[in-house]
């Protein structure tokens, strides 16, 4: 995905400096696909650029479509595979996130709380004591950075209003009640938290963090409802 980006931008980056700027909604859909081919150029290899890093995108989402599948194909066999499933219960937790919580953590229940699990992610806040005088700082980061980055990442899907999309009504299908119940409890929540941290002045970046935090403390709860299928 991050190859992806790069290639992405470098196409960004060429069209800015020729002055063509897309006014859609959002790049990389069929319309952007349809503007790209309608683009002229003054000089010939200019168009030889734009078609090679056109092929740059087109094999990169290639190459990650077929990584993606190899995943799914290897997760369902996988005894965390239930986990990982309930898991996408959670908004803002799709299956690569899912799969890499699990692949990273393991089974949460070797965390006797969900601060703990916080702590291992570093996304507790720092904290300088002296005395009675104690200093809250920055989160600590001292854990698992693949994980804290996703979660940070589907945290950013709690600034729309709580709602049951389609797709993660999909994903919720066959999941115990227990967790689909969680997996609101979590929305009501967070969607309204994020709300409350961005009237209060607080940078979204921080909120973001914060809610990834409380994700984290989420998932700590579903995956105590599911069990693996090597421990079943």
């Amino acid at each position: 995905m991050a190859d992806l980006r790069e290639k992405r931008q470098h196409l960004q980056s060429f069209l800015l400096r020729h002055g063509r700027i897309y006014s859609g909604r959002k790049p990389w859909t069929q319309a952007h696909a349809r503007w790209l081919s309608n683009l002229t150029f003054e000089h010939p290899a200019q168009y030889l650029v734009l078609r090679e890093y056109q092929q740059a995108i087109e094999d990169a989402e290639a190459r990650l479509e077929r990584l993606n599948q190899q995943v799914a194909d290897v997760a369902s066999t996988w005894s965390m595979a239930p986990v990982v499933e309930a898991y996408q219960a959670l908004r803002g937790v799709a299956f690569l996130t899912a799969v890499t919580f699990v692949a990273e953590i393991g089974d949460v229940r070797r965390f006797e709380n969900p601060r703990q699990l916080m702590a291992y992610l570093g996304l507790v806040p720092c904290e300088s004591s002296t005395g009675e005088r104690v200093r809250r700082g920055s989160i600590t980061k001292a854990g698992n950075s693949r994980v804290r980055r996703v979660l940070i990442e589907g945290a950013w899907t709690y600034r729309f209003p709580a709602r049951t999309s389609r797709l993660l009504q999909e994903r919720q299908e066959g999941l115990p009640k227990t967790v689909r119940a969680i997996a609101w409890k979590a929305q009501v929540r967070l969607c309204a938290r994020y709300r409350r941290l961005v009237m209060a002045g607080k940078r979204q970046t921080v909120v973001a963090t914060a809610i990834a935090r409380e994700m984290a403390a989420f998932l700590w709860a579903i995956g105590h409802e599911v069990e693996p299928r090597s421990a079943a």
